[in-house]
């Protein structure tokens, strides 16, 4: 029995999330069933992280055990044989290899990089449909991101805790954030262990007040020291999430 780590690249628009749901698409689905195709065994894979519907990924990890038997099976194989198989799927194996037997790709996950994309501009997105958040209005990203620096640290994040997350404590912790604008796009990355449902698509809504003008720092604190989602911002779009990296 071998333990296999994949790295996955995926396009979230046509997928109900990454997790397997009863009559949705998802992309853990549509990997289960390339891995069966392979070789004729069902197979159950593990994320490093759950991905909403319509959320990419440009570096999500997964692991699982087949046992190939005495035959030979690299990393480039797999990783071909699997990419064949998920055909016309906007799924992509980008690395298979072989990982020690206690390697998690949740549970040993140390750090997880997500960057939202905005494009910040009158005219509507052509290009890029799918792949970023329209705003019209222009946007203080300095103020934004010096506003950000309040979310650094370990906290309560209620505030930006989706109504349905299932998470047993809204305690988490972001090892960096940062906003940055390039012409007319806005980009935030933000680093930590782990995140609460709709957490980055929540924050980024919020700082959009501030980049609006519509709020200043002060609202923004009160807002996120009162653990209440309803004094947040909006939840962003899907369209501009995307899990980056994932370290171990």
């Amino acid at each position: 029995m071998t333990r296999w780590k994949l790295t996955i690249e995926y396009h979230g628009a046509p997928y109900c999330g990454w997790q397997m749901q009863n009559g949705q698409p998802t992309v853990q689905e549509e990997i289960e069933k390339a891995i069966t195709k392979f070789c004729q065994k069902e197979i159950r894979i593990h994320a490093a992280g759950r991905t909403d519907t319509g959320v990419h990924a440009a570096g999500q990890v997964a692991h699982f055990d087949l046992d190939y038997g005495t035959r030979t099976l690299t990393g480039f194989d797999l990783a071909k044989a699997l990419n064949a198989y998920l055909r016309p799927q906007p799924i992509a194996i980008l690395k298979a290899e072989i990982a020690a037997d206690d390697f998690h790709a949740r549970f040993n996950a140390t750090n997880k990089l997500y960057r939202y994309r905005i494009l910040n501009r009158v005219a509507p997105i052509a290009i890029d449909q799918g792949f970023a958040w329209h705003v019209w209005k222009p946007l203080d990203v300095s103020l934004m991101n010096k506003v950000a620096q309040n979310l650094l640290g370990t906290h309560d994040y209620t505030t930006f805790r989706d109504s349905e997350c299932q998470a047993k404590s809204p305690v988490r912790s972001i090892s960096r954030i940062e906003l940055v604008r390039r012409n007319d796009e806005v980009f935030m990355e933000v680093e930590g262990r782990s995140f609460l449902h709709h957490q980055v698509r929540n924050m980024i809504g919020t700082l959009s007040l501030v980049g609006e003008g519509k709020w200043d720092e002060d609202d923004f604190i009160k807002a996120f020291h009162a653990r209440d989602r309803t004094k947040g911002g909006k939840t962003a779009p899907a369209d501009g999430l995307t899990l980056v990296r994932i370290d171990y």
